[in-house]
């Protein structure tokens, strides 16, 4: 029987009235974002007409997931909520501390043995209160969850930024922080400003080298990493419908790149065959009994113009396979003119090493066109130039595929596949180099491309594009090679032209597996314990945040003037850092040590006035940061445009606050890291002339006027104090509501939850 059949039966029995009574409500057609949203208000936000980009409103999502290393930090401020059980189907999911070296069998056995302590108290944890749990190897969040979780016209927030990956089975899925998934598995409403809508149309049919994969690759050169910031992406038009379910989860996936709320599609018949092939048949038909309620409104798709706040038209038909990158997700590339970029920009034109897989792109469909190519590299006696790796996205689809022969395919052209896990694409990666140093370039079916995201290395040119668009490129071993145009030569010295892909939806034969990795919780368990040792380095028990005061917030000294781009990679590492998601002060030492001072142009080397007000000490940022905490000075950190960009970890926040940081000023948040600095009960403050950004001096003492009267919309002032005895002042702005201001007069949002369910 399916996951959660009496919770999804509930919300399709009520789905009909409750999308009439919203379409009365606001008096015109609706869209399916929209339907879903008012279908899941909490009652504490009655039915009523939001303003999007502006009012605040309580959601009531159908359930929780998290991965391993959010998920540590996430239930142990669950542990502190007071509860005996999570109020809402909840999941975890240990799929990012399994680290991607020699292969599948032995990367898994490594990270069970390095890992025990912390999957010890996952598995347990999760059994105490109620939770899922998915053992090491059973697959990624991502791809487990539109397995088994994911259904037409559901809510769900997850504690990962890709967490949208469910919008390919129609629903609307949210990446959050920690703190978001304590509020709604303690049974808190959950806070969401009203997003704006993006829609995107959808016409003509993909053929040939063009997959799913390009057309968010297409949608990230438009929108850019931030144009999606506050709104939610409904894809529509008939050539959604002719996309398959687990394209448009990769489409949804990549959403998150453009810094979107989340991204999603209507329920259509490609939805169903998807639950039916994965044994949710009950779901399917539930959900065809529902299903004009589980798409938009037929008036908002033939007008978009009038629903939707942006239109984005993209004709399948004509769109171009996509390379982007390097550095950056929204630097797109049709590949006609990709060669020209990679002459001109002076990219590495040897390809180093191409992998394919990650929660992005591991689909049955996605294996099984570039296996194809695989499979035509042995006929044609090519073999892959590139170092070659595969990473399923599920123990159900390794299991399958192969079955199926498609793993055998890599194989034999040299691949090698890794564990059902997230490995090299967040960092997790012991990546085989003579040179860690040298300039080199990579291609992946992943999602991020961020500066050493994947192999730690600033001079790594990581490109992204579609599974079968890397697998060709690692069979040429060139950045240079268009597989629509050009021919290789093979082992003979005859020259040859790679087919364009082929794949098949759905395996023929159905999925298959023999241990999909699923313990389920105990029926009782209030006699289970928890155990976290004192000594360990790995897990530490939480110690709640006190309120900022009036007195905090007056000389504080600059932490770190952050310049550019400053994402949640920047302000708190993956990769080897992930060992330690569960133990805040020994993560606490990696904090903005990726950012880079805007006074020296270095990382992780930053001025420190603790001793003497004129002549400055140079730390690291952690070092600096203790230091001025030790010492009783607050700090402030300053960053400029989309800041905290990325993925959903609440680290990000919850170290500066942990190391005394009491305000973060910028020019723009990213959406999740403004929310958990907020939960976190920091101040986060955006400039209102950006201007001002490059008065702040790095000698300066910092002041918040007017703190104790800080209220919604009011905007409050920043004094600088510089050395020489000069002063400036400029206005800031804010989007906390009054929840939001007592969450930080109370310390945290946990600190909150803990007094209201006392």
């Amino acid at each position: 029987m399916p996951f959660d059949l009496d919770m999804i039966k509930a919300v399709y029995d009520a789905l009909p009235q409750k999308v009439e009574e919203a379409r009365n409500k606001l008096g015109r057609p609706l869209t399916l974002t929209e339907k879903i949203l008012y279908t899941h208000l909490h009652p504490e936000s009655p039915l009523q007409k939001y303003t999007k980009g502006k009012d605040y409103v309580f959601f009531a999502p159908d359930r929780v997931a998290m991965q391993d290393a959010t998920a540590q930090m996430a239930l142990l401020q669950f542990m502190m909520a007071g509860r005996d059980n999570v109020a809402v189907p909840s999941t975890v999911h240990c799929d990012h501390l399994i680290q991607a070296e020699a292969g599948s069998a032995q990367d898994l056995a490594k990270a069970n043995e390095v890992n025990k302590e912390v999957y010890d108290f996952l598995s347990s944890v999760s059994n105490k209160y109620g939770i899922g749990f998915w053992k090491p190897g059973a697959g990624i969040i991502h791809q487990i969850v539109l397995e088994n979780y994911a259904f037409p016209g559901g809510m769900m927030i997850g504690t990962d930024s890709h967490t949208p990956n469910a919008g390919g089975l129609g629903m609307v899925a949210i990446g959050v922080g920690g703190a978001d998934a304590v509020d709604v598995m303690a049974g808190m409403p959950w806070e969401l400003k009203m997003p704006k809508l993006i829609g995107v149309k959808l016409t003509g049919k993909l053929s040939g080298w063009t997959s799913s994969k390009d057309v968010i690759l297409k949608v990230a050169g438009i929108l850019t990493v931030k144009g999606g910031t506050g709104a939610i992406v409904e894809y529509f038009g008939p050539g959604a419908q002719s996309l398959s379910c687990t394209g448009k989860g990769t489409i949804c996936n990549m959403g998150a790149e453009i810094g979107a709320t989340t991204s999603t599609f209507g329920y259509d018949e490609a939805m169903s065959r998807y639950l039916r092939a994965t044994e949710r048949a009950e779901i399917a038909d539930l959900a065809d009994g529902v299903k004009e309620h589980l798409t938009g409104d037929a008036e908002c798709y033939a007008d978009p113009e009038k629903y939707f706040d942006q239109v984005i038209e993209i004709d399948l038909s004509t769109l171009e396979p996509h390379i982007n990158g390097p550095y950056t997700p929204d630097l797109a590339w049709p590949i006609s003119k990709f060669a020209q970029a990679v002459e001109e920009n002076d990219y590495p034109a040897v390809l180093e090493v191409g992998l394919i897989g990650s929660c992005t792109n591991s689909s049955y469909e996605d294996l099984d066109r570039a296996a194809s190519l695989a499979r035509q590299a042995v006929e044609k006696k090519l073999k892959v130039k590139s170092e070659f790796t595969v990473t399923p996205g599920s123990e159900q689809i390794r299991y399958t595929v192969s079955r199926d022969g498609q793993l055998k395919a890599f194989e034999e052209i040299g691949g090698v596949v890794l564990a059902n896990a997230c490995g090299p694409c967040i960092g997790q990666w012991a990546r085989h180099t003579d040179d860690p140093n040298r300039a080199n370039s990579i291609i992946t079916s992943f999602n991020r491309n961020f500066s050493k995201r994947n192999d730690g290395n600033p001079q790594t040119r990581s490109f992204v594009a579609s599974p079968e668009l890397v697998t060709a490129m690692a069979i040429s071993g060139s950045m240079k090679f268009n597989p629509l145009t050009d021919t290789l030569i093979n082992e003979d010295g005859e020259e040859v032209k790679l087919d364009p892909p082929t794949g098949v939806e759905l395996p023929p034969k159905g999925f298959a597996v023999e241990d999909a990795g699923f313990t389920p919780p105990a029926e009782d368990g209030s006699s289970i314990e928890v155990n976290v040792s004192p000594d360990s380095d790995r897990l530490q028990l939480l110690t709640p945040f006190t309120p900022i005061t009036e007195e905090e917030v007056q000389d504080m000294r600059l932490l770190i003037k952050a310049k550019g781009k400053c994402t949640t990679d920047h302000i708190s590492m993956a990769g080897p850092w992930l060992k330690y998601r569960g133990h805040l002060d020994n993560i606490s030492n990696n904090c903005f040590i990726g950012a880079i001072n805007y006074f020296n142009d270095e990382a992780n080397n930053v001025a420190n006035y603790t001793d003497s007000d004129t002549d400055a000490q140079f730390l690291g940022v952690p070092d600096s940061a203790r230091k001025y905490k030790a010492a009783g000075i607050s700090t402030i950190v300053f960053g400029e445009e989309n800041y905290g960009e990325g993925s959903s970890r609440e680290h990000a926040a919850m170290e500066p606050r942990h190391l005394g940081v009491k305000a973060v000023v910028v020019k723009s948040f990213a959406r999740i890291h403004e929310t958990n600095l907020k939960k976190q009960g920091a101040l986060a403050f955006t400039f209102v002339n950006p201007d001002d950004y490059e008065k702040v001096r790095q000698d300066d003492k910092v002041s918040i006027v007017g703190f104790s009267e800080m209220a919604p919309g009011k905007n409050m002032t920043i004094v600088l104090k510089h050395a020489d005895g000069s002063t400036d002042e400029f206005e800031v702005a804010h989007t906390y509501n009054q929840a939001q201001i007592d969450w930080v007069r109370a310390g945290s949002a946990l600190n909150k939850i803990r007094e209201e369910l006392a």
